[in-house]
């Protein structure tokens, strides 16, 4: 009688974590991570400050160190006195222009007081009151002025030319202006400040240090959003969905577990991403089940238990509410 009871029992027991097992997938093949940002500078000089140190926590927008600003003060005095040169040579073909249209004015009207006064000797002459050679002369300054009111209207489209756009609209007053915006630019990029809220690492930075435009230089983990890389058997993926909820335990705080949530599942096994990925078409394959790397996000990060960029953890997913889902008419 005992011997059945004690049968039953191991029995029950087994069913019992084979049933939790099938609603509760777990796996301790998992690892804390969070977004990494390579701090770099965006434009190259020597360091002037750190106002960092390492490991130390920051808040996005505090600034982390500057670069000596001296080179970028003088390429952007440099870029105004050129905008100024830009502006007053446009003043000066604008000027140029002016002159060039009351020129054609001016010649227009010596062609139509030179056509005038052909037309008066053209009739002098049919009546005999002055010579051929006096109509000849008056055809000729027609045509000279005709000649000297097309260079007039050529020299008004060069100028035209020259000048471009007129105004603030002006290609090189637009240039100048461009030069004096990445002049600004690069003297706010000596200023770097905490692309997130977070914490430094692997900084070695220090005054006098000269850096090179997006070279990195050290680290800042991002501390507001951490998630777990849990790699899960291929044989429990088929029962894991987004949003399912999870429970996550940490190894560095044994007696501690974080809230998650499933974000999803990743499209390969681990080992296709692999330097070296597995020839499963040779003589001697063996059949290993394969583990699918599946995001669980942290949803209560604890200030009193900080997680750690690469700690193992312990992930285990409720699956019930995907079970209902599916059974749902």
């Amino acid at each position: 009688m005992i011997s059945v009871l004690i049968a039953v029992g191991l029995a029950g027991a087994v069913y019992a974590y084979w049933r939790r097992s099938e609603i509760y997938p777990d796996t301790d093949d998992a690892y804390v991570n969070a977004h990494v940002v390579q701090v770099a500078a965006q434009v190259s000089g020597p360091v002037s400050r750190v106002f960092v140190s390492n490991q130390q926590p920051v808040r996005k927008g505090e600034l982390l160190f500057t670069i000596d600003p001296a080179t970028f003060h003088i390429a952007l005095a440099r870029a105004q006195a050129r905008q100024a040169l830009a502006r007053q040579s446009v003043s000066a073909d604008a000027a140029a222009v002016v002159a060039a249209q009351a020129a054609l004015a001016n010649r227009r009207v010596l062609l139509g007081n030179a056509e005038v006064t052909a037309s008066r000797t053209r009739r002098l002459r049919d009546r005999g009151f002055v010579s051929a050679q006096a109509y000849d002369n008056a055809e000729a300054a027609v045509q000279g002025a005709r000649a000297q009111l097309n260079l007039a209207q050529a020299r008004l489209r060069e100028a035209r030319m020259t000048l471009g756009t007129a105004g603030a609209r002006n290609q090189r007053v637009r240039e100048a202006g461009t030069a004096i915006a990445q002049a600004l630019l690069d003297l706010a990029h000596t200023r770097v400040s905490a692309a997130c809220s977070g914490r430094v690492a692997k900084l070695s930075l220090h005054s006098g240090d000269v850096v090179q435009s997006g070279s990195p230089l050290f680290t800042l983990v991002c501390g507001r959003q951490f998630w777990i890389d849990a790699n899960f058997k291929e044989t429990d993926l088929s029962r894991i969905r987004p949003g399912q909820p999870a429970e996550i335990s940490v190894d560095m705080y044994p007696g501690h577990r974080f809230r998650g949530r499933v974000e999803h599942i990743s499209g390969a096994a681990g080992t296709a991403f692999s330097l070296l990925p597995p020839e499963n078409a040779t003589g001697n394959w063996v059949k290993v089940t394969q583990r699918v790397p599946v995001r669980v996000s942290v949803l209560d990060p604890d200030p009193a238990h900080p997680l750690r960029i690469g700690t193992s953890a312990e992930v285990t997913i409720d699956t019930r509410r995907a079970a209902a889902d599916n059974h749902r008419p």
